[in-house]
């Protein structure tokens, strides 16, 4: 080559190194720029061995970065040609090699290793395009990740879990809101059969009560006139039991539901709570207080037992009994031949009535019993479960009369009761 002569843009030289003896018949070494003079032959010849180690260090840095380059291509290429699924990974060595694997095994020509790794990269740009240009024609991207595949089926299933659990959830809600609605619609049901009924009796025109027992004695008001009287008198007793359903939401204090008063003695026997004072029981007036709390609007069943020995007594309430006491009128007998007032408390035998101490509101079933029920009895009667009329007192609608504008009306207080539930 002439040393001279000025090479064109982007051209190498190669350059092998040969025997001191041969360089005048084979290749003559380029002349070497004069500087002030001709130099002597050994500084020519190392100025020649530095430029030749100076192309051969280049050609090693172009080869190092062009293989670098190639690795790089060549595992982009791979991963790609793997999701595409069409070819199989390293086919490409044996196409760009001609079925040799040239990356192993390099030519020793510089030259040809740069037009070969030049061929390599423009067949590796090649095929990149081609696989970019197959993944966008794929919109689906038919091969996902694998990371991203798992990924999604983990959020997948626990989403379906978790519509799993929410809808068992409901389910649980709808069978207990199903349970209740049942309950309360046969609760319903019943009642509404029960008035109907009544409603059905009352248009037949048929006013006569369905059986004796089965009215109310009604007491809107608050008055001195307005009361119920029984026709029938007590004998002399040393025991009693008196029940009734009431239902009263006046105030303060629901005043009295019945009275006994005897020649002599306007107190023999009251129930009466009027004020601010407790329920009070008198007997022979003198008073014991009673843990009744019947002042709500519904209807409550009460029964109330007394014995002369020792003044013991007894107080019920809906079955239930919520207090005892002893020493109300020890060894008095309950004196025969007095006044039996339902709503009034009686000054004299049947009158002088006050009208602060009056009851309000309905009561029905006041029946006597000449001794102490047991608590399993009254709990029967509360319950509806059992009909026992008083032996000494029944509630008849022949027995009690009503005066001053108080009612009788056809009533079933179970049922009744069941409305106020």
């Amino acid at each position: 080559a002439a040393g001279e002569q000025e090479s064109p843009p982007g051209s190498r030289f190669v350059c092998t190194s040969l025997p001191l003896d041969a360089a005048g018949a084979g290749c003559p070494l380029p002349p070497v720029p004069m500087q002030g003079g001709a130099l002597p032959p050994e500084e020519e010849l190392k100025a020649t061995v530095l430029q030749l180690r100076e192309t051969v260090l280049q050609q090693k840095e172009t080869i190092g970065s062009q293989r670098e380059a190639i690795r790089e291509l060549t595992g982009k290429l791979s991963r790609c040609e793997g999701a595409d699924g069409k070819s199989a990974p390293g086919t490409w060595k044996k196409e760009l090699g001609k079925g040799k694997d040239t990356m192993g095994d390099l030519p020793r020509d510089p030259a040809q290793v740069i037009d070969q790794l030049s061929r390599t990269m423009q067949t590796l740009k090649d095929r990149l395009e081609s696989l970019e240009h197959q993944l966008r024609a794929n919109v689906s991207y038919a091969a996902l990740p694998n990371d991203l595949r798992e990924m999604l089926q983990r959020r997948l299933g626990d989403l379906e879990r978790q519509l799993l659990s929410k809808v068992a959830e409901l389910e649980d809600e709808k069978s207990l809101l199903h349970n209740e609605t049942s309950a309360h619609r046969q609760k319903t049901e019943t009642a509404l059969n029960a008035l109907l009924e009544r409603v059905s009796e009352l248009e037949k025109g048929n006013s006569a009560f369905k059986s004796p027992d089965e009215f109310k004695v009604s007491l809107p008001l608050r008055t001195n006139y307005l009361y119920g009287k029984i026709k029938k008198t007590l004998p002399e007793l040393y025991a009693f039991t008196v029940c009734l359903w009431l239902r009263s939401s006046a105030s303060p204090g629901i005043g009295t539901p019945f009275s006994y008063a005897v020649p002599g003695q306007a107190n023999e026997i009251v129930l009466i709570e009027w004020g601010n004072n407790p329920i009070e029981l008198l007997i022979n007036d003198k008073v014991a207080q009673l843990p009744l709390f019947i002042s709500d609007g519904k209807w409550h069943h009460i029964c109330i037992t007394w014995t002369t020995r020792d003044g013991m007594w007894e107080a019920f309430q809906d079955g239930e009994k919520l207090g005892t006491g002893e020493n109300l009128a020890p060894w008095h007998p309950i004196k025969p031949g007095g006044v039996l007032i339902l709503g009034q408390e009686q000054d004299t035998v049947g009158g002088r009535f006050d009208a602060t101490q009056a009851f309000v509101g309905e009561m029905s079933q006041f029946n006597i019993w000449d001794r102490v029920l047991k608590a399993e009895d009254i709990m029967n009667i509360a319950n509806c479960s059992t009909n026992m009329p008083g032996n000494i007192i029944p509630w008849v609608d022949n027995n009690v009369d009503v005066f001053g504008g108080a009612t009788k009306w056809p009533v079933e207080t179970c049922e009744e009761r069941l409305l106020d539930l």
